[in-house]
């Protein structure tokens, strides 16, 4: 839904949701998303957020007559699609992922070959005056980032897509927008890293030479188009993780010129005190498909664990005082958890700014996760906390 005064569109990512393929996906849209529509946004025209694994994107990227079936349903539903995610090209509920689900990475043909094809569903199912945004992986997870050719790699592929997307903006009017999403562990990771990877290599002279003489257009062309259509995901919950303080983050990102296609309100689990009792208890979210990437702070000092079972591990080994901040999505209003805390605290920073300084035209809850958290924190079925979430967000905005 659009919450006006530039604030942008507001809604919940179908992750959430099986959506393996377009099977899945198609009876989870018309189950689910009616039901949200009616009590979020009543008789007002409501965003989607469609997830897009690679099947489903070329399921429906080769069948005018799926796409036809799909914008049915949206316009008998008075919706709009205006972000996909396409982060994960494969299955995601049910099975374990863990660091699997950056695979393939943006230096693989199957990558770019994916998220082509989900630009070419959102040109056709999205509505005119939408820049629809594509929320892809962090290029890739940084321990296979082997040498300066793995991240060439990453660039000459992005580029690729990039040079595709001005093509289709030339023959549609709609400007499709790639949003890589950094992440804990990820290439990119942190806001600095960030940074430096579009100032030195994304929108480098050599980049913007390469992507000119790909697209046949001029220095100049090539050099607006990159920043048109190659931006980031911010995802609170990410940063918050590493221990980013979230406006100066999104300032850092400003004065860069780095664009925020998507800004996602999402809370992770914060345990400012860690003590063996909180450690045992934690033991159950470890048990989890997902990664669950923890940053410790210790005297001053980070220190990062891939998975939070990693953390606790080594603080059974060496007890004492410190603090943990995971990554597993947890809803966004609650900032209590009862034995935990949430870094909720960094969404509300974080919608601070976006109403002194509008970041984005997207926003969107990602909470990923109801299917494994406690029954202790579900308020009701999955359509009663998707809609708690959202009308969380919209009361601290609007």
């Amino acid at each position: 839904m659009d919450l006006g005064n530039g604030l942008g569109h507001l809604t919940y990512s179908t992750l959430v949701h099986p959506a393996d393929n377009w099977e899945q996906l198609y009876h989870s849209l018309v189950t689910y998303l009616p039901k949200v529509k009616a009590r979020i946004a009543g008789n007002k025209s409501f965003g989607v957020c469609i997830r897009l694994s690679a099947s489903s994107a070329e399921t429906l990227a080769n069948s005018a007559s799926e796409r036809a079936k799909l914008k049915k349903f949206l316009d008998d539903n008075d919706m709009y699609v205006y972000t996909a995610n396409a982060f994960v090209y494969g299955h995601f509920k049910g099975d374990k992922v863990k660091e699997q689900v950056y695979e393939p990475d943006w230096r693989g043909e199957e990558r770019t070959q994916y998220t082509i094809n989900v630009a070419n569903v959102l040109a056709d199912v999205c509505p005119a005056g939408i820049a629809p945004s594509i929320q892809s992986a962090p290029l890739g997870f940084k321990p296979r980032v082997t040498g300066n050719d793995v991240i060439d790699s990453y660039t000459d592929h992005v580029l690729r897509v990039v040079a595709h997307l001005m093509a289709l903006e030339d023959k549609t009017g709609r400007c499709v927008q790639l949003a890589l999403e950094p992440e804990p562990y990820c290439f990119l990771e942190t806001t600095d890293e960030t940074i430096a990877y579009f100032r030195d290599q994304l929108y480098s002279g050599a980049a913007v030479e390469k992507l000119a003489k790909r697209a046949h257009v001029p220095i100049a062309e090539a050099n607006a188009a990159l920043r048109r259509h190659v931006g980031i995901v911010y995802d609170i919950c990410h940063q918050a993780v590493e221990y980013e303080n979230i406006s100066e983050s999104c300032q850092k990102l400003i004065d860069a010129g780095v664009p925020i296609f998507k800004f996602q309100e999402a809370a992770a689990l914060h345990i400012p005190e860690v003590t063996q009792d909180i450690a045992n208890t934690l033991k159950r979210y470890a048990k989890t498909i997902y990664l669950t990437q923890t940053i410790q702070k210790k005297d001053g000092k980070l220190t990062k664990f891939l998975n939070v079972d990693d953390a606790i591990a080594a603080f059974e080994k060496e007890p004492g005082p410190r603090e943990w901040r995971t990554h597993i999505h947890v809803p966004v209003f609650l900032d209590d958890l009862g034995t935990f805390r949430t870094t909720r605290f960094a969404i509300e920073d974080g919608l601070r700014f976006h109403k002194q300084k509008p970041l984005s035209r997207h926003l969107e809850v990602e909470t990923y996760t109801w299917d494994v958290l406690p029954e202790n924190l579900k308020k009701g079925d999955i359509v009663d906390n998707v809609c708690r979430e959202l009308e969380w967000v919209r009361g601290q905005l609007v």
